[in-house]
């Protein structure tokens, strides 16, 4: 036993289960989706502002959704990647 009243694992680090792995995933698709879409929505204004492009009336750029799927899909692709990345990598005892 620990200190933390665990049973030791023999010193070896303890895996992620493969599901645990595959629902964090998916999780980490929706998170990914929604924030890089907006960091898409973020910068659909910027362009918009730096080439003097005219607003459509009510939006602020007028081919934002453009913007949006090409920034969630980055972001639906590389959130995930890169979690269950850092989860598969042993962790560091010291």
């Amino acid at each position: 036993m620990t200190d933390t009243g665990m049973p030791s694992t023999g010193g070896a680090p303890e895996a992620v289960s493969t599901g645990r792995r595959v629902a964090i995933g998916c999780f980490m698709t929706w998170i990914g989706f929604l924030s890089f879409g907006m960091v898409g929505a973020l910068t659909s204004r910027f362009m918009t502002f730096v080439t003097r492009a005219r607003s459509c009336p009510d939006v602020p750029a007028c081919n934002w959704h453009v913007y949006v799927g090409v920034g969630g899909l980055i972001g639906a692709i590389t959130l995930p990647w890169l979690v269950v990345r850092a989860m598969s990598k042993p962790k560091k005892t010291t």
